[in-house]
């Protein structure tokens, strides 16, 4: 079996409209090819919408059978995860 090489994404400090469609292009082309880290310490601001990308780009990793981790997650991510009540589906991907 041939190990797949991890995929790195790191968000941007402003996660809003205008960035959401290069932060989905990036992690598209990284879930086709393995596994995928998303590093998110320097977010400072997230939009609604990109929370959602990010459970949407999670369930696409596990159904091409790739890990999905989001590693370092910031305050303001954890803080608007945790207001909108997306704990749950944020858990198992959480690392650090």
């Amino acid at each position: 079996m041939v190990s797949q090489a991890k995929k790195s994404v790191a968000l941007p400090a402003v996660i809003d409209l205008d960035s959401l469609d290069d932060i989905r292009d990036g992690l598209i082309d990284a879930i086709e090819e393995g596994p995928v880290t998303v590093t998110a310490a320097a977010v400072e601001r997230v939009s609604t919408n990109a929370l959602f990308m990010l459970i949407s780009a999670a369930e696409a990793a596990r159904r091409n059978h790739f890990d999905f981790a989001i590693e370092q997650p910031s305050a303001a991510l954890v803080t608007a995860i945790e207001r909108l009540g997306l704990g749950a589906q944020f858990s198992g991907m959480m690392r650090g």
